[in-house]
């Protein structure tokens, strides 16, 4: 078990850097990004600043991965400028990333031939959660690669379940884990759109729900986001509308290969697809209210 490993975190953005700084304030870090001006800061954080991927990896006992989907995390890992030949035998490479269960069992295999185990451990949680070490993290891998990761992960984290031994565990379960989120938010905009189509006022809608059998973490977290959807500069952008795009796809799929029927999902994702379809893909996902309810009636 490495108690004190060197942790390199590439892609220093919205989360990575959070992440990087936490860590930084126990383990060494190294850092890239390919934006100078999050090299300043994670410098300014006491991370170290390397030139490239593979200058932060040669050096790390443990390489934290945050990458939109399976086809990225492959090109990172293997590509043309990939990491995986400059990573060191016996480190671990910690997914944090929700890409689903394709292709996984492949990255794991051409991994495991140069002694390196992945950890599949998506997250969940914004970056201030990030930064004080609150995270929610589901964990899938050996009992060896876990014992390496622990170090790093408890810091990241103030929930952590492990779920399984193998990589694609953790995947398994954050994609229920999206069913849920991506359908609640969802509901959560209907029933406000709904609420507003009816001459009632919003906010007091709202705090009547909450305090009800209707709540939900989503209405409290998206229920207010949803409504400032429609002012003129929108919501603050804490979720992407196409984050939720790409992860109920990843639910939609995982349900057609078990041969689930998932009709609650389906719905949800084709909004999903509508509000990125109507240029509300770099909106904050609360915005699918807008696929609802274009305008609001009653503001």
């Amino acid at each position: 078990m490495m108690t004190t490993p060197t942790v390199a975190v590439l892609g220093l953005g919205a989360m990575g850097l959070p992440m990087a700084t936490r860590l930084a304030e126990d383990l060494p870090v190294r850092g890239f990004d390919i934006n100078p001006s999050r090299l300043d800061l994670a410098e300014g954080a006491g991370i170290v600043r390397c030139a490239s991927a593979v200058e932060a990896v040669s050096a790390a006992d443990a390489v934290l991965l945050a990458v939109r989907d399976s086809a990225q995390l492959s090109d990172v890992l293997f590509g043309e400028n990939g990491i995986a030949p400059s990573l060191a035998r016996g480190s671990i490479v910690i997914l944090t990333s929700t890409v689903g269960t394709d292709g996984l069992a492949d990255v794991v295999a051409r991994l495991g031939e140069s002694d390196i185990e992945l950890v599949d451990a998506p997250l969940s949680g914004g970056p201030a959660r990030a930064g004080a070490g609150d995270l929610l993290i589901v964990v899938g891998a050996t009992p060896a690669a876990r014992a390496k990761a622990a170090p790093i992960l408890e810091r990241l984290a103030s929930t952590l379940t492990v779920v399984g031994d193998r990589p694609g565990d953790g995947q398994a379960l954050k994609t229920v884990n999206q069913l849920l989120c991506g359908v609640h938010i969802a509901a959560a905009a209907e029933a406000l759109a709904l609420a507003d189509a009816l001459g009632l006022d919003t906010e007091r809608t709202l705090e009547a729900l909450g305090a009800g059998a209707a709540a939900s973490f989503m209405l409290a977290n998206r229920g207010p986001r949803a409504l400032q959807a429609y002012d003129a500069d929108g919501a603050e952008v804490l979720s992407r509308l196409d984050i939720f795009v790409k992860d109920m796809g990843i639910v939609t799929k995982a349900a057609r290969a078990a041969h689930l029927a998932t009709p609650l999902a389906a719905a949800a994702e084709q909004l999903y697809l509508i509000g990125e379809a109507q240029g509300l893909a770099a909106h904050d996902d609360s915005a699918v209210i807008k696929v609802i309810a274009p305008t609001r009636r009653n503001a």
